[in-house]
């Protein structure tokens, strides 16, 4: 055995990159037996000694000295749930905190991440007094683990200048035994559940209630953390600024699932679920495992990294900024976001609520499509260009793209990118839509002046569970005239989209949006590409009294409930034209 130590000054930091929820392809065809790990040293549960890197043929083990053990699989065993390049044990406080019988890797590990590449190299080095860095290299993927002197983090870098191709993502997944960590979110805990509701993934309990990996999402501007606890212990991943991911600060994907034998963590980098914009590579993308006594993690501190020759990283001096003095015509009741995108990475920032102030800080150079979301609807768009150390001054914004500023005839619920408003809008992203939780999606007439939004009309509509709604207005004399219905969805899957009809028009049906062609309603997610259907209604077609407006959801494909052609709600109006 090979021994290498450090001296007893200086900072630990541990960086870990995981990610992966329920069974992937490789793993439900190819498991084997579950095979004990064989660990070096005394016992799997000893105490942690001191810092230092040591080394045997099968494994690197890294010490914290503070009370974190892990061992990183240096060679390939043969095991199919197993890869080199795992972590294949982490003792923290005397307990193992991995599964034996599995990895916690990059995807199903970094053997399987390019077609016929299975080649995998793990090599391990001291940089100076206090830190640690394994390197892993795979086909065209590079990661890292580094650790610090006194500190139980595990921080890990995940660069690729190809999306791996096996599966099509690229996600770090902790694999925990359920005992050690049994506390989790509930919406993604699949202990209890009896039936499958959809797909594999998506699971029954017998009161009717709904179980996914998928349910634990969040939109990633409202999270800087994921995690899980036990009444003495805590383990996180905090995340870098997500530069690298692909969606925007609304995307939602996965982050927890609890099983029976296992309580999961994954951090997404790269997720085809939902996505509404290309992946993005050759970015080094950046997150942080965090041991601690069960207390929420605080900010990390990743500015040590510019010293230890990582493959993409970018330090604050190639980086630039953009500052907004403020931005007008603003809605008080939503909160704004100033988001920011190309081919080569995402930002955003939060604009002051009172003056509408915002700055994006530590951006890659380049150029970049500005947008300004009102809630999650881009209400102004623009270019801005960032340079390397320079910071883009933009004088006061004022939004002129809010089709809220439209006095309407009527309106069903409001212009923000969302079905929040709507029946089941608060239920929409932890269960499924057939959970018994769930009010009815049908729920009768809508009579504008009369009904509301929240208790009058869904969220979604979809072609076989309530495929016709009808929505009732009364006009008087002075009100008939030429008026465009307008009909915003905020996604839709298998080309499902709005058909009007008022009374007997009956205008050309509409074209198909674009949208992600993944499920997005039954997973959690109503987010995708903002889409608003204009229409022009002659007043030659419109009566004093009662009219009648039904909204039918139509598409060329098929499919059955819930998996039939549908789509989210945004707003439903009649302005004058």
């Amino acid at each position: 055995m090979q021994i290498l130590k450090t001296p007893a000054a200086g900072l630990a930091v541990l960086m870990l990159a995981a990610g992966c929820g329920g069974s992937d392809p490789v793993e439900s065809s190819q498991a084997k037996a579950p095979l004990r790990l064989a660990l070096s040293g005394s016992s799997a549960l000893a105490e942690a000694a001191s810092f230092g890197l040591s080394s045997d043929a099968n494994f690197y083990t890294v010490d914290t000295g503070a009370g974190l053990v892990f061992k990183i699989r240096r060679t390939d065993n043969g095991v199919s749930t197993q890869s080199a390049g795992d972590i294949a044990s982490m003792v923290y406080n005397g307990v193992q905190y991995q599964d034996q019988s599995r990895g916690s890797q990059v995807n199903s590990g970094f053997d399987y991440l390019y077609t016929g590449i299975s080649a995998v190299s793990v090599n391990a080095e001291t940089v100076g007094t206090d830190t640690i860095k394994v390197t892993v290299v795979a086909g065209n993927l590079t990661h890292y683990y580094i650790v610090r002197k006194g500190i139980n983090n595990i921080y890990m870098g995940t660069y690729f200048t190809s999306e791996p191709n096996t599966l099509n993502l690229a996600r770090f997944i902790l694999r925990v035994p359920i005992g050690a960590l049994p506390n989790g979110p509930v919406p993604s805990d699949l202990r209890g559940t009896t039936s499958t509701v959809e797909s594999g993934d998506v699971f029954g309990l017998p009161n009717g209630e709904t179980r996914s990996k998928h349910y634990s999402n969040m939109r990633l501007k409202d999270w800087q953390y994921i995690g899980a606890t036990s009444a003495t212990a805590g383990m996180w991943v905090v995340r870098d600024n997500n530069e690298g991911n692909s969606g925007g600060p609304f995307y939602r994907s996965l982050l927890n699932q609890a099983t029976a034998t296992n309580q999961e963590l994954t951090y997404i980098v790269n997720y085809g679920e939902a996505q509404t914009e290309a992946l993005r590579t050759n970015i080094l993308n950046s997150y942080t495992l965090v041991f601690n006594d069960g207390s929420a993690p605080g900010a990390v501190d990743t500015s040590f990294f510019s010293g230890l020759g990582l493959t993409g990283y970018v330090g604050p001096a190639g980086r630039g900024r953009v500052a907004g003095v403020g931005i007008t015509g603003r809605d008080p009741g939503y909160e704004y976001t100033v988001g920011f995108a190309n081919a080569t990475a995402q930002y955003w920032a939060k604009a002051d609520a009172a003056t509408g102030h915002f700055d994006s800080a530590g951006m890659l150079p380049g150029t970049y499509t500005m947008k300004v979301y009102k809630n999650e609807y881009a209400v102004d768009t623009r270019s801005v260009t960032v340079t390397a150390g320079g910071t883009v001054a933009l004088n006061t914004i004022a939004i002129t793209g809010d089709p809220s500023a439209a006095a309407p005839l009527w309106r069903i619920g409001d212009w923000d990118g969302t079905p929040a408003e709507f029946i089941n809008g608060g239920k929409l992203t932890t269960m499924h839509p057939s959970d018994v939780r769930m009010a009815s999606w049908a729920p009768g007439e809508y009579q504008v002046g009369s009904a509301n939004a929240a208790t009058g009309f869904p969220a979604y509509q979809w072609k076989d569970v309530n495929g016709t709604l009808t929505i009732k207005f009364n006009l008087t004399q002075s009100q008939i005239a030429d008026y465009q219905l307008r009909l915003g969805i905020t996604a839709a899957f298998a080309g499902g989209r709005p058909k009007p009809q008022i009374n007997g028009w009956i205008p050309a049906n509409p074209a198909p949006s674009t949208q992600p062609s993944t499920r997005t309603l039954t997973v959690g997610t109503y987010r995708g590409n903002n889409t608003m259907y204009t229409f022009s209604v002659p007043a030659s077609e419109l009566q004093v009294g009662q009219n009648v407006l039904t909204l039918t959801a139509i598409s060329g494909s098929s499919g059955v409930t819930y998996l039939s052609p549908g789509y989210a709600w945004d707003a439903v109006d009649m302005v004058r034209q």
